[in-house]
C-alpha cells in the first residue's frame, strides 16, 4: 500500500517501465491475461525474463502486464472489480485485500492454494490478510519487513562482538553504544509499525474481532507492555518524540556515522553508502531481537499479494499465471533479483547469501500484518496511535492516553 512506508522502501528499482503503460511481445497468442502489477514491484530485467520464458511455455497466451501507480489506486481497483472489463491479475498490497474482499467481487482462490499452492508454509504476514472468513483470496508474492541495521565499526569499539538475541541483551548493548557524542539507537517516537511488533510479542493485538466487531485494544496489558519496552529502547538515543521514521529520513541519520541502530528494512543500507561512503563495509543486519534468544521479535510484514477479479474473462489462466508467480521458480528468481523474502519459510534458503535479506527472512517467519478489517485504512489516515505514543514518551499517563487512542480506532473501525 502506498500509504505504508515499507511498501515504498522495501527495493530500489528502475522506474523506466516497459512499453509505457505496459509488456505486449509479439506472441501471437489467441488469449491475452492482462495483469496489473504496481510500478517498481519488480524491475524491468525480472518482467521481460517471466514474460518471455511464461509465453514460450504457454504458446497460446500473451501477456499484457500493465503497470500501475501506488497513488489513488484503491478506488481503480475497486472501479475495476466492480466492472465488466476487469483485468485478469491485479497486484495488491497485503492489507488490501479486506478491502476488495468486501466488494464481493474476488475469486475464491482456496482450493488451487491448498492443492498448487502448497499454502501450509506460506509466511503469515502474507497468507493471514489473505484469508477473509476461511477462504483465501490474496495469494502471497513477496515479503518485506523491518531489521535492525548497525554500525559493526561502533559495536566494535563498545566491546559487542555479535549481535544480541533477546530484547533484555539488546537493551544492555544499546546502553553500552549510548555513549558520549554516540547514540545507542535513532529511533523516532512514532514509528508505530516497530511498536506493533513489540506489542505482538507480548500476546497483544492493535484490534481485535468479535461476532463481527471490531475493537482497538491498544490499551490491553499485553499492549502496554509493548509500549513500555519502546520507551525503554527509544530513551537510548535522540529520536523525536513527536514524529515518525520519515521525519527527518533516518537513514540520513544514521548516515551522519554517530548513530550505532536503526530499525529499517535492509535497502536503507544502500542510502545511507550513497550519503556516506566512507559506511561501506561497515553495516550489518541482525532481526529485531524476541524476548527469548530461540526465536527473533514480532515484526509487520509489508508486501503483495495477488488476486483474480471474479469478472475475470479468463479464471483459468489468470489462475494460471499466479500459480507461476507464486511458484518456486519465479519467486526464486524475484527472491535474488529484488532482495525480498519469497512467499514461503522453505525457500529463505535462496536468499541466504544476502545478509540482510537473510535477517528479513529470519524475521518474517514470526511476521504479522495489521488487522483485517476493511476499515484499517481509515485508521491509518488518521492515526491515533502515533499520539498516543508521543504522549506516553512524553511523560503522559500509559493507561489513560492507550485507552483514548484504543476508543479512536475503534470508532473508525465501526464508522469506516
Amino acid at each position: 500500500m502506498k500509504n505504508r512506508c515499507l511498501a515504498c522502501s522495501v527495493a530500489v528499482v528502475s522506474s523506466v517501465v516497459l512499453g509505457g503503460c505496459g509488456v505486449m511481445p509479439g506472441g501471437g497468442g489467441s488469449t491475452t491475461v492482462t495483469v496489473w502489477l504496481m510500478k517498481d514491484s519488480v524491475s524491468d530485467d525480472f518482467l521481460e525474463r517471466f514474460v518471455s520464458d511464461y509465453e514460450n511455455e504457454h504458446p497460446s497466451i500473451e501477456l499484457d502486464i500493465k503497470i500501475q501507480e501506488w497513488t489513488g489506486i484503491g478506488e481503480k481497483v475497486l472501479a475495476a472489480l466492480d466492472s465488466q472489463d476487469a483485468p485478469d491479475v491485479i497486484e495488491v498490497g497485503n492489507t488490501q485485500v479486506a478491502q476488495y474482499a468486501e466488494s464481493g467481487n474476488l475469486r475464491d482462490l482456496t482450493l488451487e492454494s491448498v492443492r498448487d499452492l502448497g499454502s501450509e508454509a506460506w509466511l503469515p504476514g502474507l497468507a493471514q490478510p489473505g484469508q477473509i472468513n476461511g477462504a483465501q483470496f490474496g495469494i502471497p508474492w513477496y515479503a518485506a519487513n523491518r531489521v535492525v541495521i548497525y554500525n559493526t565499526e561502533l559495536f566494535a569499539l563498545a566491546g559487542i562482538e555479535e549481535p544480541p538475541k533477546t530484547r533484555d541483551d539488546w537493551l544492555a548493548d544499546t546502553e553500552k553504544l549510548n555513549r558520549g557524542s554516540n547514540q545507542g539507537i535513532y529511533l523516532a517516537g512514532q514509528d508505530w509499525y516497530t511498536l506493533a511488533g513489540f506489542i505482538w510479542d507480548e500476546g497483544g493485538e492493535l484490534a481485535v474481532e468479535t461476532g463481527g466487531d471490531w475493537q482497538g485494544t491498544v490499551d490491553s496489558p499485553a499492549a502496554l507492555r509493548g509500549m513500555s519496552f519502546y520507551k525503554d529502547l527509544q530513551a537510548l538515543g535522540d529520536g523525536p518524540k513527536n514524529s515518525d521514521e520519515a521525519r527527518p529520513p533516518q537513514a540520513d541519520v544514521f548516515a551522519r556515522g554517530d548513530v550505532a541502530q536503526i530499525i529499517s528494512t535492509p535497502s536503507s543500507a544502500r542510502l545511507i553508502e550513497e550519503k556516506n561512503p566512507e559506511l561501506k563495509g561497515k553495516l550489518g543486519f541482525f532481526p529485531i531481537p524476541g524476548k527469548t534468544a530461540d526465536k527473533p521479535g514480532a515484526v509487520f510484514t509489508g508486501g503483495s499479494d495477488l488476486i483474480v477479479p471474479k469478472n475475470s474473462s479468463h479464471h483459468s489462466a489468470a489462475v494460471d499465471v499466479v500459480k507461476a508467480l507464486a511458484g518456486e521458480k519465479w519467486q526464486t528468481d524475484l527472491a535474488r533479483t529484488m532482495s525480498y523474502v519469497p512467499n514461503k519459510v522453505t525457500l529463505a534458503r535462496v536468499i541466504r547469501g544476502d545478509e540482510g535479506t537473510a535477517a528479513m527472512a529470519e524475521g518474517a517467519a514470526r511476521g504479522r500484518a495489521t488487522p483485517n478489517s476493511p476499515q484499517w485504512a481509515s485508521v491509518e489516515a488518521d492515526n491515533p496511535i502515533k499520539p498516543y505514543m508521543t504522549a506516553v514518551l512524553e511523560g503522559a499517563d500509559p493507561e489513560a492516553s492507550a485507552k483514548e487512542a484504543a476508543e479512536r480506532i475503534t470508532a473508525e473501525l465501526v464508522s469506516g
